[in-house]
């Protein structure tokens, strides 16, 4: 359940915040918001996270379609009993939908966040990096997220 309300925040909120910086701003136009510190720059990014190989849209919407469609069977054949796992894999899940959602609409995916040390990014961006970063911490430091087949009811 908590996949389900996770991921749907998070789309929600990556969603509306696009399409506010969208509806507002000309891109590549940048609003200081913290001058030098903290900008709103609208960013159509053809890469991935933080614009890694731009131009490569085709290859993107392949690889999240593909992670999206993975988690889901994941899901489906072993529900999550953890509220932790569930809520970082709605992270990821809702990240990877809303930069996918992106790309299939416009072939690039709209990143504003801008900390001029950092490449722009989006709400989606920080779910799943985010997301992953707390799961590779629960699989490396805490034993029962060591196997998550048997804590999602499998059998060793």
């Amino acid at each position: 359940m908590y996949i389900i309300i996770v991921s749907a925040l998070i789309l929600i909120a990556d969603i509306i915040s696009k399409y506010l910086v969208q509806r507002a701003m000309n891109p590549y136009e940048s609003i200081p918001i913290l001058k030098n510190i903290f900008h709103i720059t609208y960013v159509q990014n053809t890469g991935a996270a933080f614009s890694i190989l731009k131009g490569r849209t085709f290859f993107f919407t392949t690889v999240s379609s593909i992670v999206i469609l993975v988690i889901i069977f994941f899901v489906i054949k072993y529900p999550i009993k953890e509220r932790a796992f569930g809520i970082v894999m709605g992270m990821i899940l809702g990240g990877a939908l809303g930069n996918l959602i992106d790309r299939v609409r416009y072939g690039y995916v709209v990143d504003f966040i801008d900390f001029r040390i950092w490449p722009v990014f989006n709400v989606a961006d920080c779910a799943i990096v985010v997301g992953v970063l707390i799961l590779v911490y629960f699989i490396a430091f805490h034993p029962e997220f060591q196997s998550l087949y048997n804590k999602t009811g499998g059998k060793s």
